[in-house]
């Protein structure tokens, strides 16, 4: 398989000038450049550019994923609307990274999979991820727990050692780790976030925030009449100079204010949430064994009722003479021998296997494939 490596870049906040798109085409002559993206699949080499740089000065939002198993997402908010403080706490080695600009909070999400499967010709797309970057501008911090949840599960392969585990306590709990949004959902697995982990850490999850309601003409009215000149002149201007998405969001922040996120304290170690994920993983296991088990029982039942038409069976796909009918025989008397085995009748089996066998001692091929499985 030859090397594969993806690149996506966007802005979303403001177009790139011209410029700038100058700038970028000096970083990739293949690359496929407009005023809001940067994209670029490579089968050897590599970027000249470094993702960091490019997405700390032209780009709100980075996708990277190759063929040996890397996942990264990388995505730059406003400072105002998100801060370093807030994010610090969900940053976990360097599967979690943040930091901050003069005017911008940057977030790096990356997981590593050597082992996993890669789909050639998969759908590459920061399409279905790039509304968890609408959500942290809101306030939603589930996307960051996620992240965390990722990290946590690389660390515990890391084997640094129960004694760290154990004192690790988890950030504080989003609301909502139960009910996750699409992209939220599309960002768990890109990650390669643990379902069990992720089950046991839901268990704390406060429930989710009723949405807040639409403003109004009278409720916004006063809170704009109360707006500075100064303040009102730069976003007038900036509604002027325009087109900038984020502008009526911003807006709806500096009038309403910021709502503080609904968590609840995490006071669970990292050792705690490993192992309830771990017993979780094993009982979900031992039901779908048991449910196996007991299928089978059944079928083995159904078959013991039935031999006689399935020893008939056995005979037809003999007389044939051919080697894939020699295989469908053996099969099939593989799990008579089962089912007899299953309702007390080994004898029985034994019995009419040893007459069989003596009915086809010329056949070699016959019973060189009884011998192999263990039908004497």
């Amino acid at each position: 398989m030859s090397e594969y490596q993806y690149y996506e870049f966007q802005s979303l906040d403001r177009p790139l000038s011209r410029d700038e798109q100058e700038q970028l085409r000096a970083i990739s002559t293949r690359a496929r450049i407009t005023a809001t993206s940067f994209t670029n699949t490579y089968h050897w080499g590599d970027l000249r550019g470094d993702p960091r740089h490019m997405v700390e000065r032209y780009f709100d939002a980075h996708l990277y994923v190759t063929n040996w198993g890397t996942h990264r997402l990388m995505l730059r908010l406003p400072e105002q609307i998100v801060n370093l403080p807030t994010v610090q706490p969900y940053c976990l080695g360097h599967h979690l990274d943040a930091w901050t600009t003069r005017t911008h909070l940057l977030l790096d999400l990356t997981s590593e999979d050597e082992d996993g499967d890669w789909v050639e010709d998969a759908d590459d797309s920061l399409a279905a991820l790039i509304g968890v970057r609408d959500e942290l501008a809101t306030g939603d911090l589930r996307p960051l727990y996620l992240a965390w949840l990722s990290a946590l599960a690389a660390w515990e392969l890391e084997d640094d050692g129960e004694e760290e585990y154990r004192t690790t306590l988890e950030p504080p709990i989003p609301a909502g780790l139960g009910d996750l949004t699409a992209p939220q959902r599309a960002l768990a697995d890109f990650l390669r976030v643990d379902a069990d982990l992720l089950t046991v850490a839901a268990q704390a999850s406060p429930a989710p925030p009723k949405e807040p309601a639409k403003p109004t003409k009278k409720e916004l009215a006063p809170l704009i009449a109360a707006l500075e000149e100064k303040e009102k002149d730069a976003l007038l201007l900036r509604l002027a100079l325009g087109p900038e998405p984020r502008l009526r969001t911003d807006l709806l922040h500096r009038l309403r204010g910021t709502t503080t996120p609904a968590t609840a304290p995490g006071r669970r170690s990292a050792a705690y949430l490993l192992d309830a994920a771990h017993a979780l993983r094993t009982q979900r296991r031992q039901r779908a064994e048991r449910k196996r088990a007991t299928a089978r029982a059944q079928r083995l039942t159904a078959l013991a009722g039935e031999a006689e038409s399935a020893w008939q069976q056995v005979e037809a796909h003999i007389a044939t003479k051919k080697t894939s009918a020699y295989d469908q025989a053996v099969a099939l008397l593989a799990e008579l021998r089962d089912a007899f085995t299953h309702t007390g009748r080994s004898t029985d089996f034994r019995q009419r296997l040893a007459r069989l066998r003596e009915d086809y001692q010329r056949r070699p091929g016959l019973l060189n494939r009884l011998d192999r499985h263990g039908l004497r």
